[in-house]
């Protein structure tokens, strides 16, 4: 019997330590829930934050430890400050000095010389000499010899880097996905962004520039192959060859994503198709792009939800917000992975597609996290 009592332990150990968890705080204290609303981690903790790579900082006694998602204390509360985990490696502070540590606690040597410690991101963290930027892995080897001017921070995987004012794109290796030659860059997904080339916008798909016709401004690009542009005072949209698929005649729009896209016309929103006909009629002082959930969050006087129909699911009386915490972003408004981060009478909690609250509400919450 005490084998498969064994492996029952193994797989219940396995199953806490990747689960995701969110931080709330409850009566002045600070925990963790589950996606199913049960307290993994009971609000116990004078503050903390959000687990990254497999733990959390917590603060004790006026300093700060980490614990893991059990909420054992794996690194003692022996700082003055801490950030957070990636590939193995934090930054925490020790009276007045910055050190990077392992997750045994301990301070790590060896980083190459930098004006300052940067946080570890998609496996890499920027290092700085005389003005210029490189990228250092968590062995502390050099991936890219600092040669930019800056680098913004990665997201998907990807970062902007700019040299003598042009703007390219890189990955974590450091190589040039998109080379450093633009006036202007957006955010690359699939092999896609926008630039700006002296006075032309276009598209860069597969390293190619692709101008757009008349385009003055060009949108974030999004999950799918229609990115928005900017002509004559008004948005449209382009497909990734660079010609116009939807006439530009709105005020505003988001990007596409479950094959619709929220667009703004006489101050007000709706959604169109791919054809850029509507199937949300314009009714809305503000509009968000679909979630993979089916849902998009819509305003009135506050934000509720609606589905692909345009039916009006959970009702327009709640605050929502962009989540930004250390260097973590949630861009998404809404739905993720099945919830719904949201505000309302000074509380946060969690809605269901069902527009049911999880468990309860909270003085705070944030998103949900390894």
């Amino acid at each position: 019997m005490k084998r498969p009592f064994i492996l029952l332990l193994l797989f219940f150990i396995q199953f806490v330590s990747s689960q995701e968890l969110a931080l709330v705080r409850k009566k002045g204290k600070f925990g963790f829930i589950t996606k199913e609303g049960a307290f993994a981690i009971e609000p116990k903790f004078d503050a903390a934050k959000n687990f990254s790579d497999g733990l959390a900082a917590v603060k004790e006694n006026g300093k700060w430890g980490f614990i893991d998602n059990t909420g054992t204390l794996v690194i003692p509360a022996t700082f003055d400050n801490a950030k957070y985990f990636d590939s193995g490696i934090c930054i925490i502070q020790k009276n007045t000095s910055w050190f990077y540590i392992n997750k045994k606690g301990e301070i790590l040597k060896g980083a190459p010389q930098s004006d300052k410690l940067f946080d570890f991101n998609n496996g890499v963290a920027f290092f700085r000499q005389a003005g210029k930027v490189g990228l250092i892995n968590n062995k502390f080897e050099i991936v890219l010899a600092p040669k930019y001017d800056v680098i913004r921070a990665f997201q998907n995987g990807f970062a902007r880097a700019a040299k003598n004012d042009q703007w390219g794109i890189i990955d974590p290796t450091g190589k040039e996905v998109v080379a450093v030659i633009y006036d202007e860059v957006g955010n690359y997904i699939n092999n896609t962004t926008w630039a700006k080339d002296k006075k032309t916008y276009g598209i860069v798909h597969n390293g190619q520039f692709i101008a757009v016709e008349g385009a003055s401004e060009m949108g974030e690009i999004g999950t799918q192959d229609l990115v928005a542009a900017k002509k004559n005072g008004k948005w449209g949209f382009v497909n990734l060859q660079g010609q116009w698929i939807i006439q530009p005649r709105f005020s505003k729009t988001k990007p596409f994503s479950k094959n619709l896209a929220p667009v703004c016309s006489n101050d007000k929103w709706g959604y169109i198709n791919l054809t850029g006909k509507y199937v949300v009629a314009p009714a809305y002082t503000d509009a968000e792009s679909f979630s993979e959930d089916g849902l998009a969050a819509v305003k009135e006087y506050g934000w509720g939800f609606i589905n692909e129909t345009g039916k009006l699911i959970i009702p327009t009386k709640y605050e929502i917000s962009i989540a930004l915490f250390g260097m973590f972003m949630h861009q998404e408004k809404g739905f993720i992975d099945g919830l719904a981060r949201v505000k309302l009478s000074g509380k946060w909690g969690f809605l269901k597609p069902d527009g049911q609250i999880l468990n309860e509400w909270y003085q705070n919450a944030e998103p949900f996290q390894k």
